[in-house]
């Protein structure tokens, strides 16, 4: 039987900045893939790092922890980072969870410079 994927993940670099774009749910299951693409890019200050939420539907405890962490390594390196196109029903769990403070209200969009003012908010 073949297992219908649920999740998918997509790259696109360029000489400045790596484009992360996730699709459909992410979850336990689908931790592995993401880990695997965003250990590629997390370490690299002198890029920046987007992830485009447009097309995810589902985001569980697990992937919420995943965005917590890049948070951290991204804010310790002061290095750019920005979440866009977020979901409503996300932006909502982002909200709860206090991701959204890292978010700026128009454009969806994280903003290093406040990580970096508020790391040690971050545990």
């Amino acid at each position: 039987m073949n297992a219908i994927r649920k999740f998918f993940v997509y790259k696109h670099s360029s000489e400045n900045e790596n484009i992360i774009y996730l699709s459909g749910e992410l979850d336990l299951s689908a931790a592995p893939e993401l880990a695997a693409v965003l250990d590629t890019v997390v370490g690299k200050a002198n890029e920046a790092l987007t992830i485009d939420l447009k097309e995810l539907r589902y985001i569980d405890s697990t992937g919420i922890g995943m965005f917590v962490s890049m948070l951290k390594v991204r804010a310790a390196m002061q290095a750019p980072f920005r979440i866009q196109h977020v979901p409503a029903k996300i932006q909502r769990l982002f909200k709860l969870t206090g991701i959204a403070r890292y978010i700026t209200d128009h454009r969806s969009i994280y903003q290093t410079e406040r990580a970096a003012e508020r790391k040690e908010e971050i545990l």
